[in-house]
């Protein structure tokens, strides 16, 4: 469940930055009852980075395989890129 705060909570810097820590999520910051900011920590946002770049990725190619492209055996590719890499 996403963990949902006052602004004026901000004023505890220790306890908010132990909270995005512990619970690995963002932290959603409201003003006035309204959403205002999320606050999360630096694993969590480079975990979402991650995530976001493999969704991409899985994204473009099927994409790519939509559009009539190619497809590539596994084993004839990995070959490849070992003589490419490695002599």
């Amino acid at each position: 469940m996403p963990q949902i705060r006052p602004i004026t909570d901000l004023r505890n810097t220790t306890e908010i930055s132990e909270l995005c820590h512990a619970k690995k999520e963002p932290l959603f910051i409201t003003k006035n009852g309204y959403g205002d900011l999320v606050i999360m920590s630096i694993e969590a946002y480079d975990e979402m980075l991650e995530a976001l770049k493999s969704d991409i990725a899985v994204y473009e190619a099927e994409k790519e395989l939509a559009e009539g492209g190619a497809l590539v055996d596994a084993k004839e590719a990995l070959a490849a890129l070992r003589r490419k890499h490695f002599g």
